[in-house]
């Protein structure tokens, strides 16, 4: 397995010529909504990689090894030694049709010696939960899932996908990858911090919550954030919420994608049932940091503690607002476990899909890293 990086940006253009992965099966492009509207990138990438499925996604912010940027786009091309690829793609109009588009989507793909999925989704009219619950009901209970949800800075106006080397604002992508060559690791690890009681969702449809414990959710939020509630849903990537659905189930952390006054109402990325419980949460510098360091050990485990080839790595935005000038902390702590010879690459998202560790079942994350390692093992098809 080889990787090739580039990075582009609109003063300087590509930092780079493309080297000899000229038959590359697969590219990986990630890029700011900004510099998904110009062509002249995405048409280099064509140019460069005629033969490769080239998918992505627009950002809140790329990665590049250890550094994390804005208003770029960065791609790592991959040519497998034994690994196959199968792309595709569907439209999604509305929340609504996730579960829908999620089982079109799995069900798209070839399912013989399919051993992964990385799946990348339109950022703002999906529902996460409903989107990986549909993923999991059409493909085989060995193949596992990850990827993210495109971002648009800390504007939530609108995100595209990129399929065929093109920007489209409404879609899902996929990539299925098959094989027995190829070896998989992941997980998604927080790091933030619960504060206040935990209260109960008395009123919710899907991912849009009303109630908590019977009174105007929006306007309980607002309290809590006080001088921040005004830059809302923005401001509520920095106080996200916990959530538990029952006693069995590890709490997952959920985003706000957009309020609603009139309706008093919060849009979250993934399902916010009712009965469930829901608990604020609030930043730990250090427990970010070392809960991206942690989501790598876990990775590097799972493919038998060596360093990985690529590693594909997913964290929220809210993570980066956090974090701000700190931010590249989290993807050198990544480094310092998987090693110097494993190509880094990656975005800020607005929701992360993966298993929380290997054996676990595939959920949508917000605040969290996530990161997906690969690596190919020799002599085996």
């Amino acid at each position: 397995m080889h990787v090739e990086q580039r990075r582009w940006t609109t003063i300087d253009g590509w930092n780079r010529d493309p080297g000899e992965l000229r038959d590359a099966q697969l590219v990986f492009a990630f890029a700011s909504t900004g510099v998904c509207e110009s062509s002249a990138p995405f048409d280099d990438l064509a140019r460069a990689y005629p033969n490769a499925e080239i998918i992505g996604c627009s950002t809140a912010g790329e990665i590049f090894e250890t550094q994390v940027t804005d208003e770029t786009l960065v791609s790592a091309a991959v040519r497998f030694d034994s690994t196959r690829v199968r792309a595709t793609r569907v439209h999604i109009a509305d929340a609504a049709d996730s579960f829908t588009a999620g089982r079109m989507l799995a069900a798209s793909l070839p399912h013989e010696d399919l051993v992964h999925v990385l799946v990348f989704s339109e950022g703002l009219k999906v529902n996460g939960t409903d989107l990986v619950q549909g993923l999991g009901a059409a493909l085989p209970k060995n193949v596992t899932v990850t990827g993210g949800l495109a971002g648009d800075g800390h504007r939530f106006d609108h995100t595209y996908v990129v399929w065929k080397g093109r920007p489209e604002r409404v879609g899902l992508v996929a990539v299925g990858l098959y094989g027995r060559a190829l070896r998989i690791g992941y997980a998604s690890l927080g790091g933030w911090d619960p504060f206040g009681p935990e209260r109960m969702i008395t009123r919710s449809r899907d991912n849009v919550l009303y109630e908590l414990d019977g009174k105007s959710a929006l306007a309980l939020y607002k309290d809590y954030l006080g001088e921040h509630a005004a830059d809302l849903p923005a401001s509520g990537l920095l106080f996200p919420l916990s959530l538990r659905t029952s006693t069995d189930n590890a709490p997952v952390v959920r985003t706000i994608l957009g309020v609603d006054e009139e309706q008093q109402s919060m849009t979250f990325a993934g399902d916010m049932p009712e009965g469930g419980y829901a608990r604020l949460m609030k930043a730990n510098f250090d427990r970010l940091i070392d809960g991206a360091g942690g989501a790598a050990k876990i990775s590097y485990e799972a493919v038998g503690s060596i360093s990985p080839d690529l590693a594909l790595l997913i964290s929220c935005v809210g993570r980066k607002m956090v974090l701000q000038q700190r931010i590249e902390e989290e993807v050198e702590s990544v480094r310092q476990v998987l090693g110097a010879g494993t190509k880094l690459t990656g975005f800020y998202s607005y929701g992360e899909i993966s298993p929380f560790t290997p054996d676990a079942r595939c959920e949508l994350h917000n605040q969290t890293m996530t990161i997906t390692t690969l690596v190919e093992r020799d002599g085996e098809r």
